[in-house]
């Protein structure tokens, strides 16, 4: 009798094993209360953990002076930096200085950054900016943030672009990819791209503005993905509160991962020394 009453005892353990398999996974359990304190040190655990992921980011458009970063970050709205960096080489070998942007042709411009869409708009900005920067700053980029925004077409997100990476004064990037990410773990609540770079500032010393951008970016774009994150493939899993998001099976994480991280070319046609990965294709290279 005794083994039978075992019997059925482990049957009856095992049954809701076997239906737990068959329902659907569970959503992630609510993140227990975290303290102002601990979220500013789990925040800055995860940018040092980031940082030894991507000792070797970057921005990922192609430049070679403050004009060509103004202009290739004016032209990423609402496309790659892939597709920028294949429209801009031409865009440069024609225009070189705001001076000669500034007396294009504008028919000749839009056919020029037609690939990177919105090519009429885009256009009206990179004049408009182009005749500032030639009867306004002498013909050179101005390293203020509050010059900058003046110009057309460019928001603080652009600024901060431009300052971060071609002056090399501190900014934070605050793109769809920074702003999913900093959501995710838990670093602010805040949809307003400017309330989000107030909050994350106060987190993070000001050294850190701009590579922590890049870090966050790289990561949105390679494993932490808008639709569906590589979470069983993700280095910083264990410190993030919303993994279980997406992809949880370590197999399938690894398929979802994109560039370099799955061994495929970057955006740059001229990616700086030290990047891993493969030179982007140029425009029509198949």
């Amino acid at each position: 009798m005794a083994k039978k009453t075992a019997a059925k005892k482990t049957a009856a353990k095992k049954a809701p094993a076997k239906a737990a398999a068959k329902a659907p996974a569970k959503p992630p359990a609510p993140r227990k209360p975290e303290s102002r304190v601990a979220m500013v040190r789990r925040a800055r655990r995860i940018n040092r953990e980031l940082a030894e992921v991507y000792p070797y980011a970057h921005p990922e458009l192609d430049f070679r002076n403050p004009f060509e970063l103004l202009v290739a970050t004016v032209l990423s709205a609402q496309t790659t930096d892939l597709r920028v960096n294949q429209t801009t080489p031409a865009l440069f070998a024609a225009y070189p200085t705001p001076e000669d942007m500034a007396a294009a042709d504008p028919e000749a411009l839009e056919e020029l950054i037609r690939p990177t869409g919105f090519f009429r708009a885009k256009a009206r900005s990179l004049l408009g900016l182009s005749v500032a920067l030639r009867d306004r700053f002498g013909g050179e980029v101005p390293g203020r943030l509050e010059d900058l925004v003046t110009l057309p077409g460019v928001g603080r997100k652009t600024a901060n672009v431009v300052l971060g990476n071609a002056f090399g004064v501190p900014g934070l990037t605050v793109d769809t990819h920074f702003g999913r990410l900093v959501r995710r773990f838990g670093w602010t609540a805040q949809e307003d791209p400017e309330k989000v770079e107030a909050e994350i500032a106060d987190i993070f010393p000001k050294s850190e503005w701009t590579m922590l951008s890049h870090r966050l970016i790289f990561h949105g774009r390679r494993v932490c993905h808008s639709r569906k994150p590589a979470c069983g493939a993700c280095p910083i899993a264990p410190l993030c509160p919303s993994y279980g998001e997406g992809e949880t099976d370590p197999e399938k994480a690894k398929k979802l991962l994109k560039y370099e991280m799955g061994g495929k070319p970057g955006q740059r046609l001229r990616p700086p020394a030290g990047y891993p990965g493969e030179p982007a294709p140029p425009l029509g290279a198949g």
